[in-house]
């Protein structure tokens, strides 16, 4: 479930390799790396029930969104 009223950084890896199982039995492998390694662990995240919220940076609180969006700087993830 997102938030829409707070913004906040999560750590999440950069490389990821996903095994899953195709519809006739047969076991896919798939790397991900970068940004498209952050999407899946973030869609894994939600397919568990875990929050962002749930999951934040060492002493790093939420930002209300209005108050980021007056930075007028884009996110940046470093890791």
């Amino acid at each position: 479930m997102p938030f829409f009223d707070v913004c906040g950084l999560v750590p999440r890896p950069l490389q990821m390799t996903v095994v899953t199982t195709a519809l006739d039995g047969t076991t896919v492998t798939t790397v991900y790396e970068q940004r498209l390694a952050r999407l899946i662990a973030h869609e894994i995240d939600r397919l568990d029930g875990l929050l962002y919220l749930n999951r934040p940076r060492p002493a790093v609180d939420p930002i209300p969104v209005e108050q980021y969006r007056q930075t007028s700087r884009a996110w940046v993830h470093d890791s």
